[in-house]
């Protein structure tokens, strides 16, 4: 038997969550030909990377005007390494951990021998307005060892949710 029209996985749920958020602010895109044309549409280098790094780093940059490139790109490294090897919760308690407060960074103090820390914000808590808010459909995500089409996937700052 075949379903009446409409009646689809795309037409209930999918489009729904994406006018859903669409009108709450969310940035939306289709990725399913991201990598049609060449190069990444969401400026990833491939399937395989699952953070977008370019959205990631415009809004730690916004964010964190007072901090240096430097502790930026530190703090990009370290929220995106490898945490393959650890439980899922270590790792899950990790990055819930600096979301929440920041990635601290070492720097060398330009003053004397030692050196500072500089805390870099990922996410602005007090201001969500703030935050860059990016709703993917059909994105493509490849491991270790299948390619997958995630339906929906809410990416907060370039990062997207932890598993």
């Amino acid at each position: 038997m075949t379903p009446p029209t409409g009646y689809t996985e795309d037409a209930l749920i999918e489009r729904p969550a994406i006018a859903l958020l669409a009108e709450l602010g969310w940035e939306t895109f289709n990725a399913f030909g991201e990598f049609d044309h060449g190069a990444s549409s969401l400026g990833r280098e491939t399937k395989g990377e699952v953070v977008l790094k370019t959205r990631l780093r415009e809004a730690l940059l916004r964010l964190n005007p007072e901090v240096s490139v430097e502790a930026i790109h530190q703090a990009i490294e370290d929220l995106t390494r490898d945490r393959s090897r650890m439980s899922a919760t270590a790792a899950n308690r990790e990055i819930y951990h600096l979301l929440k407060n920041g990635v601290r960074v070492p720097m060398p103090d330009p003053d004397g021998d030692g050196e500072t820390v500089e805390v870099v914000r990922v996410v602005d808590w007090d201001d969500p307005a703030h935050n860059d808010f990016l709703f993917c459909s059909q994105f493509w995500v490849t491991g270790e060892m299948h390619t997958r089409r995630a339906d929906l996937v809410g990416f907060v700052n370039g990062l997207p949710p932890t598993p």
